[in-house]
């Protein structure tokens, strides 16, 4: 058994029940667990003792929505609404193959990794040729990230009312098998899991309502959680409403996707019936501010829904429509965006902060992470405090994380073993995968084998 201390942390925010921010500050993990942690004067024995003298640390942030194939077609469609630009990209997705995904899937991870992200979720539902979930789960072992793998699928296309092209929707059938074979072969429910599977169908515009209510039945049969978009924008409710006679939030219900065993991503047309059926319910929500933003969704109604009492957590949604991986910087999006509906305290630093950790924890179904208290899993990040960026905002280093300019994470963590040091993440070289992402993403865009 090692043991690894971190002593004199200048803030500590431990996230526990009592939000605890602690000064000079220290935490004794032993393999994978937290042990022990407080002021003052830290145990004198460690196999390894690292000084955060110059740092704030807290807990591991959690990503809960994101399309990682989609790196390799960022800034596409740049003036497009979510309709259009799926519709520009999905001619470019259909070419994927299994070394695409691999790729872009290390790519995501290394720059969530160095955001300060310990833990993520990837909704993949795009699967031609010999394209599998295990290219990205492949990915985060190498990599050494916390990984939640959602098994998203398309069944219903063009030719049927739905808006992918015909020739990227699977069968339904062979959807739910793929999905029981992905959860009997690698699902790990046992504390500190570092791999979950989660039944994801894509989204009301492109599966049926037996393949929702299907693909619920076979994750409760399991224990997995589920995961789907609802109401990302007008159009969305539109469609809804057309094709099923029936507002989002209603939908959800109607096929079984309420409960605290499902999280839909964007909300943002969600109405006030629906956040407090989602309330009654247990059911989460994952804001993606930078994402809605750029696609023109509008604004989720982030502060009504923490108000009622849902559980929101944070993603930063595929980048192609975000264009960017920085976990930390879309809690800052996040607290600017509620802000910019009027209220100043529309979401402050420290809630921006819990909805990307705790919020996170939640909707994956997770008790082990998320807080630092004895007997948590050992995912601890730290930010250094005395870069250009944070100069004069020391008076609060944990809101300095949100306020400021968003800091590449200096340590990071995960399951006992450091994966970030010094700012450099250890698990690859991000040099080489950055240069075989670029290659493939141009051959992938010209349609070059």
């Amino acid at each position: 058994m090692t043991t690894l201390l971190l002593k004199n942390i200048q803030r500590l925010a431990t996230m526990d029940a009592e939000r605890r921010e602690l000064s000079d500050a220290w935490l004794l993990m032993r393999d994978k667990i937290i042990t022990a942690l407080g002021t003052g004067e830290a145990p004198a024995d460690a196999d390894r003792v690292i000084d955060l003298s110059q740092h704030v640390a807290l807990p591991g942030l959690i990503n809960t929505h994101h399309h990682m194939f989609q790196c390799l077609t960022r800034v596409f469609a740049q003036q497009g609404d979510l309709f259009d630009w799926l519709r520009a990209c999905y001619p470019i997705w259909g070419r994927l193959r299994a070394e695409h995904v691999y790729t872009a899937a290390r790519l995501a991870m290394a720059e969530l990794l160095l955001s300060g992200c310990t833990t993520t979720s990837d909704h993949h539902y795009v699967f031609p040729k010999d394209v599998q979930l295990e290219d990205e789960i492949r990915a985060a072992q190498e990599l050494g990230i916390r990984f939640h793998a959602a098994r998203g699928s398309m069944s219903v296309g063009e030719g049927h009312g739905g808006l992918p092209p015909d020739h990227l929707v699977e069968q339904e059938d062979d959807i739910l098998r793929d999905t029981r074979r992905l959860i009997e072969t690698w699902h790990d429910p046992a504390p500190q899991s570092m791999l979950q599977i989660v039944a994801a169908p894509c989204s009301p515009f492109s599966v049926t309502v037996d393949l929702m209510r299907e693909s619920a039945a076979l994750a409760r049969a399991y224990g997995v959680q589920m995961h789907t978009h609802l109401a990302e924008t007008d159009a969305d409710v539109a469609y809804s409403i057309e094709r099923f006679g029936m507002r989002p939030g209603d939908y959800a219900e109607d096929v079984g996707w309420v409960g605290d065993d499902v999280w839909h991503a964007h909300c943002v047309k969600l109405d006030g019936a629906a956040i407090d059926l989602f309330a009654r319910t247990g059911t989460g929500v994952c804001h993606c501010p930078s994402s809605n933003m750029r696609l023109a969704s509008g604004i989720a109604p982030v502060r009504a829904m923490l108000d009622r009492g849902v559980t929101v957590a944070l993603g930063v949604d595929g980048s192609a429509s975000n264009d960017s991986g920085h976990l930390l910087g879309e809690a800052r999006q996040a607290m600017l965006l509620q802000r910019a509906l009027g209220d100043p305290a529309g979401l402050s630093a420290r809630e921006a902060l819990e909805v990307a950790i705790l919020g996170g924890a939640r909707v994956l179904g997770r008790d082990d992470i998320g807080s630092l208290a004895p007997g948590m899993s050992a995912d601890i990040i730290a930010y250094r405090l005395d870069d250009i960026a944070l100069a004069g905002a020391l008076s609060d280093p944990l809101a300095a994380l949100v306020f400021c300019q968003p800091q590449r994470v200096d340590l990071s963590i995960i399951n006992g073993r450091i994966v970030v040091e010094d700012g450099q993440l250890l698990t690859v070289d991000v040099p080489s995968v950055v240069e075989a992402h670029n290659k493939l993403s141009r051959q992938l865009i010209r349609g070059e084998s």
